[in-house]
């Protein structure tokens, strides 16, 4: 009976501690901003589905509706129609997937790039280290603004050419960082036994150095997402980006600017839009790093 009641009371204790451990892993985590982004990836996936209203549908009769609680407002469009009539809600909603779909591919391509680039100098050292830190020195000392609009100028309005323009300027960014990474990691004492044993530089690139850089490679990229966004959003606003009638947040404000006065909300709401997700992948990205970083950690 005594053993059945300590074998109890040891059995729940367990769980107990199991269950501190398991909401430790979540303890600081920022709740608001992965919320905001759970529901900028919704829009961006489903925003076809889930919009109210065919976002380039146009009807001058309610052309400049307000929002709905303000004077003129109507339940049927939440956020009020354009200078066109086109529905606000359904073009907010589908503009995000254009945003998610610039920033996933640029972010993961130049990832991959950087990751690449940084394992093959940071490791191999020698020449080639030297010409490309030159490379990268070069890229990063041009503003990647005015090169954005340069390239923008020349291939035309596009979302592959944004693509292409954005990776062009983004990838040296990740190469920093991560050979930087890089170099500390081959003075370890794994890598100089694996060179020791034989084991071919390939490998220990892939197998040794690249799951190492994994972590600082999140980071990047959840912090660079919101740079992207923000560039995307920029060359669009400026006629560079996604051509019209395909809603972007850059372009609704580029429309938006000539009805300020009389229709506030045209500029209003896709500048909240790009704020909310671009201050939520920052905030994500910092605690991020330091979850990853166990100094930052234990402070």
């Amino acid at each position: 009976m005594k053993a059945t009641a300590l074998e109890s009371k040891s059995t729940f204790s367990g769980i107990k501690i199991n269950g501190r451990k398991f909401f430790s892993i979540f303890r600081g985590v920022p709740v608001i901003p992965i919320v905001i982004l759970l529901t900028f990836l919704v829009m961006g996936v489903f925003g076809s589905f889930i919009a109210p209203h065919p976002p380039n549908k146009t009807s001058f009769a309610i052309a400049l509706t307000p929002p709905f609680g303000f004077e003129g407002g109507s339940a049927e469009h939440l956020l009020g129609t354009d200078q066109l009539g086109r529905d606000y809600l359904s073009r907010l909603i589908v503009g995000a997937g254009i945003s998610l779909q610039v920033g996933i591919i640029v972010v993961f391509v130049c990832g991959v790039i950087g990751s690449v680039v940084a394992l093959f100098t940071g490791f191999m050292g020698g020449k080639w280290d030297l010409i490309l830190m030159r490379l990268l020195d070069m890229v990063q000392s041009m503003p990647v603004l005015v090169v954005a609009l340069a390239l923008a100028a020349i291939l035309g309005p596009s979302k592959w050419n944004l693509i292409i323009i954005l990776c062009l300027v983004a990838w040296a960014w990740y190469a920093r960082i991560l050979r930087a990474e890089v170099l500390k990691l081959k003075e370890y004492d794994f890598v100089e036994l694996a060179v020791v044993a034989g084991v071919s530089k390939p490998r220990i690139m892939l197998r040794h150095l690249f799951p190492n850089i994994v972590n600082s490679l999140v980071v990047l990229a959840t912090l660079n997402l919101g740079s992207v966004i923000i560039a995307e959003a920029s060359l669009s606003f400026l006629g560079l980006g996604v051509p019209p009638p395909d809603p972007t947040w850059g372009g609704m404000i580029s429309e938006g600017r000539d009805y300020i006065d009389e229709a506030w909300w045209l500029c209003t709401v896709p500048g909240i839009a790009i704020l909310l997700v671009v201050l939520s992948f920052n905030l994500l990205g910092d605690w991020l790093r330091v979850r990853f970083d166990p100094k930052l950690r234990q402070v």
